[in-house]
């Protein structure tokens, strides 16, 4: 049997329990969307890109603030997810006990990770959505282009989702999160064209970044940002399906070890 086999309509029921409990706390948890790319397109861009100027995407000039601008969403994307995946989560499992909870009914153990996962880009893609119309507001995104920053969004938090589930079964305590965030995300954060391209790199460092997975979310968030969707996104595309489709079932199998006895 597989893992699909197991899964049911009632996952829905654990992503709206998410749900309710975020909405608890709705005030506090829209601000950090809208206030963060305010706060770092003024730092970056009225700051540092007065000083950088213009950044040249495929033969195009763009203002440095156009630049980072989606670099920021895909990034918010990655952080959001992973973060919602790996200490929600844990906390949800071992000090809440909210999953066992959930397995001592008719849900599955892949419905109830599932459902964390799905969780976790809907919150990846919300926040896009706030961050969205913030940059949109400053004029630095192409509508109605931009609108496909949403799927994409999605599509980046099934993926990071999937490989902080993988890690919240394999992390002994929560304190651990702090190696994979030091080894696997910061430098993601630093080296996925974010905030410069990657061809300025040594070869050996670029050739690195473009494996990564945010490379890939930040190249197409920034395709669509422009107005510029070709065939080069369908790759980033494929890339994220792919990361996602990997690390999912691993994600599935690390936390039955971890929660079936």
């Amino acid at each position: 049997m597989s893992m699909l086999d197991n899964l049911s309509w009632r996952l829905w029921r654990v992503w709206a329990r998410n749900l309710m409990v975020y909405m608890r706390t709705w005030k506090v948890n829209f601000i950090p969307p809208l206030a963060e790319p305010a706060l770092y397109i003024l730092a970056f861009g009225a700051g540092l890109g007065g000083m950088v100027g213009s950044v040249t995407v495929d033969g195009q000039a763009v203002s440095y603030t156009a630049y980072i601008a989606p670099g920021l969403v895909a990034a918010s994307v990655m952080w959001q997810s992973f973060y919602e995946n790996t200490y929600a989560s844990f906390v949800r499992m071992y000090y809440q006990k909210t999953f066992d909870a959930m397995l001592a009914t008719p849900l599955s153990l892949e419905d109830v990770i599932t459902a964390e996962i799905l969780w976790g880009a809907t919150k990846a893609a919300g926040g896009t959505l706030l961050m969205g119309a913030v940059i949109a507001a400053c004029g630095l995104i192409r509508l109605p282009e931009a609108l496909w920053l949403l799927p994409l969004a999605a599509l980046g938090g099934l993926a990071f989702g999937s490989v902080a589930m993988w890690m919240t079964g394999i992390t002994p305590t929560i304190d651990m999160f702090n190696l994979p965030i030091f080894l696997f995300i910061t430098p993601m954060f630093l080296f996925s064209g974010a905030f410069f391209p990657v061809d300025g790199l040594p070869a050996w460092a670029s050739g690195l970044a473009m494996g990564l997975p945010l490379y890939h979310l930040t190249q197409a968030c920034r395709a669509v940002s422009m107005g510029r969707i070709g065939s080069g996104i369908i790759w980033n595309v494929l890339y994220l399906a792919g990361f996602a489709l990997v690390f999912y079932p691993l994600a599935i199998g690390a936390m039955r070890k971890r929660l079936i006895k």
